[in-house]
């Protein structure tokens, strides 16, 4: 990997452990023995009822519950699955909107119709960004997108739709995106292309990268991906800041 390539790494590293808030956050990518495409996930959270979070396995995917179901207020936009698949098609998102991709692609339709039916959250003054990925790995090439929905600067009168086409991953690199640019009242949305990071062969080592990487009091989960190139074996981890779990899947 070339000098340019190692310090727009080291800057987006910095950038991203500085933020306090980028919100939710997705990576696509590939390990650098090209043995497995990777995907990553985390939320973050401000209020109790955001932080009261944990990822849990159920039926081969992964869901957002309740630890302290007690203290949850509003289940509508952090209860969800951020990881499904379909058949070779492996879908994250941080919203309801997995279940929007997955019908679709179950329908014959594509990511991007699914997407046309959605936009941002309804959670004024921040309307959060809906941001998704998909991944194919049926094809000679396997290829993977990233999405964003968002307002126009906090405006819910207008929807940005940003759709990004990757035809081939990079060993060792993976492309992120998160819901917000920084911490802020209204929070401001995600600005740019999703920027490179690093994702390594050990799956326990990028998610203990990425957890240590995030603002210590607002990180809430983190969950890794991790898809075999030849034999489409799936293995998921993850940390959550209440407990730890591991989940490996066939």
């Amino acid at each position: 990997m070339s000098s340019h390539v190692n310090e727009v790494l080291e800057r987006n590293l910095n950038n991203l452990r500085e933020n306090q808030y980028p919100g939710r956050g997705i990576v696509i990518g590939l390990t650098p023995d090209q043995l497995h495409y990777v995907q990553i996930y985390w939320i973050m959270g401000r209020s109790e009822n955001s932080q009261n979070r944990i990822f849990v396995e159920e039926n081969g995917f992964v869901r957002t519950e309740a630890f302290d179901s007690s203290k949850l207020t509003d289940p509508s936009l952090i209860i969800y699955s951020p990881i499904k698949f379909y058949e070779d098609h492996h879908i994250i998102s941080n919203g309801d909107q997995t279940e929007t991709i997955y019908h679709a692609l179950s329908a014959g339709k594509t990511f991007e119709n699914a997407l046309d039916e959605r936009e941002f959250e309804p959670d004024p003054p921040n309307f959060t960004p809906r941001i998704s990925g998909l991944l194919q790995i049926g094809t000679a090439v396997p290829r993977y997108k990233l999405s964003i929905l968002k307002s126009f600067y906090n405006d819910p009168q207008y929807c940005i739709r940003n759709i990004y086409n990757y035809e081939k991953a990079i060993p060792g690199l993976g492309h992120c995106i998160t819901t917000y640019a920084a911490n802020g009242d209204p929070i401001p949305s995600f600005e740019g292309e999703p920027f490179i990071v690093s994702v390594f062969d050990d799956i326990n080592e990028t998610l203990d990268f990425y957890w240590n990487t995030l603002n210590r009091e607002t990180k809430v989960a983190v969950l890794a991906k991790y898809i075999h190139v030849e034999n489409g074996k799936v293995t998921i981890n993850c940390i959550n800041k209440h407990s730890y779990s591991g989940i490996t899947q066939s």
